[in-house]
């Protein structure tokens, strides 16, 4: 018997899956900002101007941030902390503002302050508090690397309290200091990464004093002096001060000084100034 006749119909089935190619993915970009992190904050971000409310501990810390910022920024840049507006003409980018506890103080002494973050509640509260305080500041909802995308430089940079709730620390703070203007200047706030830090900022804090909602930080996120340091001596700046925000349990409030060991503050610049 002769063998029934083979089909070429399979065969032309596989040339044509064959010819067909799937279209290559765009790569994904990578981003500095934590989607679980930000929807954190913004479950309570209507409370961001309520002294007694979630943001309690941030409007506590805020008189001694903001008197350091003054005086590093002003040594910085020549000017007269004592005088009215000494950071006239100088522009400055607050990344994580939420609802601008510090972008408001800082634009009333002198500075063109633009504020991101990547809350929308956020930056609608920050607009509105502003108008209601006459302020111009320029609010958007934005990552850091939106900016740099857009090419945006100014001469002051700021991360307060943010860092630590980032995606990718290093690539955070290299895309913030590029943000830099030549001659600038970089400041970040967070918490050092040490059992003190574990025994204040998460079991006394958030479970013991519940000064802060549970789950607010994540300890292992957390991140030494020494290692932003490296981080931002990569991106050619230089470490100028650390500082330690410290908190005095007798009703002495927080206290610049002492070892680092929990919160702290960092300022750098670019040692040739470019």
């Amino acid at each position: 018997m002769r063998g029934k006749p083979m089909t070429t119909a399979p065969r032309r089935q596989r040339a044509r899956r064959a010819g067909r190619r799937r279209p290559i993915a765009a790569p994904r970009r990578r981003s500095t900002v934590d989607a679980s992190e930000v929807a954190n904050f913004a479950a309570v971000a209507r409370a961001w101007w309520d002294p007694n409310g979630e943001f309690r501990p941030l409007h506590q810390l805020n008189p001694v941030r903001l008197t350091f910022l003054r005086d590093q920024l002003a040594h910085h840049f020549g000017r007269d902390p004592t005088s009215t507006c000494p950071f006239k003409g100088l522009t400055l980018l607050d990344i994580g503002c939420g609802g601008g506890i510090v972008a408001e103080p800082l634009a009333r002494l002198g500075f063109a302050v633009t504020g991101i973050d990547a809350d929308a509640t956020a930056i609608r509260i920050a607009r509105a508090h502003a108008a209601d305080a006459g302020l111009a500041i320029d609010y958007q909802q934005a990552a850091a690397e939106d900016m740099a995308r857009a090419r945006k430089r100014f001469d002051a940079v700021l991360s307060l309290e943010v860092i630590e709730h980032s995606a990718d620390p290093a690539l955070f703070l290299a895309t913030a200091t590029s943000l830099m203007a030549p001659g600038g200047a970089f400041a970040l706030s967070t918490l050092s990464r040490t059992l003190h830090s574990f025994l204040f900022a998460i079991v006394g804090a958030e479970y013991l004093l519940r000064w802060v909602p549970r789950g607010t930080h994540r300890w292992s996120k957390f991140i030494r002096p020494s290692e932003v340091a490296e981080m931002l001596r990569k991106s050619g700046l230089e470490t100028r001060t650390v500082t330690a925000l410290n908190y005095a349990p007798d009703g002495g409030g927080w206290r610049l000084g002492g070892r680092p060991n929990v919160n702290y503050l960092l300022f750098a610049s670019n040692p040739s100034g470019k």
